[in-house]
C-alpha cells in the first residue's frame, strides 16, 4: 500500500526506502541504478566505436587488454565522466509535446502564464496551452480527471492531494515554487481605523481555499493577536476573481489574498492593504508548480522539458528589470485581465496603499523556485494544527516525497541557476523560528490550537 492512500501507517511503504534515501524503495533504487549503468554503457560503446570503427580492431584491442584497463585508458584521454553526464541530461524525443498547464489569474502563476507569451516553453520545444481556471477546487479536479498534465497550485495542495485530505488520495508532485511572497492582509474601507487585529472580531475574511498559504498565515496572525480563527471571526473559502466584488457589496470585511487582488481592491476604492504577507514570514512560498505522479513517471522527457522552462521563466522573473515587461505580457485579458499599472504596481513593488500612501518593496512579491523541504513541514504542521489531518504525521518522508527538491536542484544546474547547499531552509514566522526537526513540540507551542480543542 502506498503511503499516498494512508501517510500515517507506519507500515507502509514510507519507511522503506532505500539506503541512499533518494528513491522510495530499494527496488526503484537498483532499477534506476540499472538504467544509469545502461546509459553509462551505451556512452562507452559509443566512444569505444568512435575511436576503433574497424570492428576487428576494436576487438583485438579489448581481448588484449581487457575492457576496464580500456576504458580507464580512454578516459585518460577523452572526458568520459563528462560525456556521461551530457547523455544524462540530454532531453530524449518528448512524449507528448502539446499540453495543458491550467492557471489561476493571478500574479503568483507568473512565471507559468508568461513562459507562453514570450516563449519559455517554444525554446524547449513545447506546445502548451496555459488555460484560465476559475477557482482552486476546479484547478484541482480537472488535474485530477487529467484534464491538465500540470497545474499552478497552491503550495499545500500537492501535499493535501497526496495525502488523501479533502479529495481522493492521489501521489502528486510539486518541483518547484511559483513565488515567494506575493499576498496581502486587505480590509474594507469602512474599518480604515481598526488596524489592530484584536478589534476584529466578528469579522468575516476571505481566502482561496482551505489548504492554501493564505489561509494558514492568515490564522497565525489571528492567534498571535488572540484570536481563534474559527470561532472568533469567520473565514470563507473564495475564488480569488471574485473576492474585490464581494468586498464591494460588503460580504466580506477583508481577505488575505494573492496579489493582484489586493492592489485591484486598491485601484477600485473599496479596500486598503493592511501589511503584506511577507510582515508575515518574509520569503514564504505561496504558489507551486504541480504535476501528477503519474504524469511525471509516464512522461519524463515532456516533464523535464516543462519543468525547464518554469525555472528558465523564473529565473527571468526574479530580474527586477524585467518586471515591466512581463506585467505587459500577462496583464492581457486572456491572462490576468487586469490594468496594466496594477500589475506594474504589484510585481515592481511601488504601490499605493488606498490610505493616500505609496509605498516602496522590491520584495513585495519575488520568484524563487526552489522547493525546500522545511516549507513543506511547516505547512503540514499547520495542517494538523487547525485540525485538517490527524494523527501521527510522518514529515520527512511526505516532504520529500512531494516537494522535489533533488529534480529542482539537477535541472537548476543545467539552466546555470544557484542552487542552496540544503534541503531545509531556515525562517521564523512573525519572530518564532521554525525547527523542521521538531514539528510536534512547535504545534504544541501554540496557545491557540484545534489539537488543544
Amino acid at each position: 500500500m502506498s503511503f499516498f492512500k494512508n501517510p500515517f501507517d507506519p507500515n507502509t511503504r514510507l519507511g522503506m526506502r532505500c539506503a541512499c534515501g533518494q528513491h522510495s524503495s530499494q527496488a526503484e533504487h537498483e532499477q534506476q541504478l540499472a538504467v544509469q549503468q545502461m546509459e553509462e554503457r551505451a556512452v562507452e560503446n559509443a566512444v569505444m566505436h568512435a575511436l576503433f570503427p574497424n570492428d576487428q580492431l576494436r576487438r583485438n584491442f579489448l581481448r588484449a587488454v581487457g575492457s576496464g584497463t580500456a576504458m580507464a585508458a580512454i578516459g585518460s584521454l577523452f572526458p568520459l565522466a563528462a560525456a556521461k553526464e551530457a547523455f544524462a541530461q540530454s532531453n530524449g524525443p518528448l512524449e507528448k509535446q502539446k499540453l495543458k498547464v491550467g492557471f489561476i489569474p493571478i500574479t503568483c502563476a507568473t512565471p507559468i502564464i508568461m513562459a507562453q507569451p514570450l516563449g519559455f516553453y517554444a525554446k524547449q520545444g513545447l506546445d502548451v496551452e496555459v488555460v484560465k481556471t476559475a477557482g482552486w477546487a476546479v484547478v484541482r479536479d480537472k488535474s485530477l480527471a487529467k484534464e491538465y498534465d500540470a497545474a499552478h497550485m497552491l503550495s499545500p495542495m500537492p501535499l493535501a492531494i497526496s495525502m488523501g485530505v479533502g479529495s481522493n488520495a492521489i501521489p502528486w508532485t510539486m518541483p518547484a515554487v511559483e513565488n515567494i511572497n506575493g499576498q496581502a492582509i486587505t480590509l474594507a474601507m469602512k474599518h480604515k481605523d481598526k488596524r489592530d487585529p484584536k478589534d476584529w472580531k466578528g469579522f468575516k475574511f476571505a481566502v482561496p481555499f482551505d489548504y492554501s498559504m493564505h489561509n494558514y498565515l492568515l490564522r497565525y496572525y489571528l492567534a498571535e493577536a488572540g484570536l481563534d480563527p474559527d470561532r472568533d471571526v469567520q473565514i470563507r473559502a473564495v475564488p480569488p476573481p471574485e473576492m474585490v466584488a464581494n468586498m464591494r457589496a460588503d460580504n466580506i470585511d477583508g481577505f488575505l489574498a494573492p496579489d493582484p487582488v489586493n492592489q485591484r481592491a486598491v485601484y477600485d476604492g473599496v479596500g486598503f492593504i493592511h501589511m503584506l504577507s511577507k510582515e508575515i514570514w518574509a520569503g514564504h512560498p505561496c504558489c507551486a508548480f504541480a504535476a501528477s505522479k503519474e504524469f511525471v513517471t509516464q512522461n519524463p522527457n515532456s516533464y523535464k522539458a516543462l519543468l525547464k522552462a518554469v525555472l528558465d521563466a523564473t529565473a527571468y522573473a526574479r530580474k527586477p528589470e524585467n518586471r515591466k515587461e512581463i506585467a505587459a505580457a500577462i496583464a492581457p485579458t486572456n491572462y490576468l485581465n487586469q490594468p496594466l499599472t496594477v500589475v506594474e504596481q504589484v510585481l515592481t513593488g511601488t504601490y499605493a496603499d488606498g490610505l493616500g500612501g505609496i509605498k516602496k518593496d522590491p520584495q513585495r512579491i519575488d520568484f524563487d523556485p526552489f522547493p525546500y523541504q522545511s516549507f513543506a513541514i511547516w505547512i503540514l504542521t499547520q495542517m494538523k494544527r487547525w485540525g485538517q489531518i490527524k494523527g501521527e504525521v510522518n514529515y520527512n518522508k511526505i516532504a520529500k516525497e512531494v516537494f522535489l527538491a533533488t529534480d529542482a536542484t539537477r535541472l537548476m544546474k543545467e539552466l546555470g541557476m544557484a542552487t542552496p547547499s540544503t534541503l531545509d531552509k531556515k525562517f521564523s514566522v512573525m519572530g518564532k523560528p521554525f525547527d523542521p526537526k521538531k514539528p510536534e513540540e512547535y504545534i504544541n507551542s501554540f496557545a491557540i490550537s484545534r489539537t488543544k480543542g
